[in-house]
């Protein structure tokens, strides 16, 4: 096969089009995440692998309850469910979750709760002004936590996350195969 300068050419631009697109995708709208640890079990297992919405945040804020990335330390990157969003109090008590003095169902628990034995907590007991010495989450940042509580770095140890070092929302489970699902969906139906 003989193929002529220009056809060459052509395929050369073509493939630095696409090259250069993917790179803007994965830059700027979508990357993928391997989890790191057990944070975040059950609704998340050491080695999933994650497609991370980047831009959404740059439209809208976080909401409650979204599992987001953000940038933990300068080298490193965590998972983590959003629990309080700006102005709100938080509190546990007696396992249950209580946000502006309302009781609030987390059903991503519920695999983790009916495990333990009869009177123990999954969380222990808290409050913002407790843990933080303010009562409210401040403007501009969000309150994180794992869903393995007894497990889980969170906010409960390195306080409050700015929301501009939130890199993006967890929106695919695409690893492994047999887990592949809408993250939202999955949270929902468990």
């Amino acid at each position: 096969m003989n193929f002529s300068r220009k056809e060459v050419w052509s395929w050369v631009k073509a493939f630095v089009v696409a090259v250069v697109v993917a790179l803007f995708i994965r830059h700027f709208i979508f990357s993928n995440y391997i989890v790191r640890g057990e944070s975040m079990m059950p609704t998340l297992q050491d080695g999933n692998r994650l497609i991370v919405n980047k831009i959404g945040y740059k439209i809208s804020k976080p909401h409650r309850f979204d599992v987001i990335i953000f940038h933990a330390t300068a080298t490193d990157d965590y998972v983590k469910r959003v629990i309080g969003l700006p102005g709100d109090t938080i509190s546990y008590q007696d396992d249950q979750l209580y946000i502006n003095g309302k009781p609030v169902n987390e059903p991503y628990l519920r695999p983790y709760k009916k495990k333990l034995p009869g009177g123990e907590n999954l969380t222990e007991n808290f409050n913002l002004k407790q843990q933080t010495g303010v009562s409210r989450v401040p403007k501009g940042k969000v309150w994180v936590m794992g869903d393995n509580r007894r497990n889980s770095v969170d906010s409960r140890i390195f306080g409050f996350v700015d929301e501009k070092n939130i890199v993006g929302k967890v929106d695919i489970r695409y690893w492994p195969a047999d887990e592949f699902g809408i993250l939202n969906l999955i949270v929902k139906t468990e």
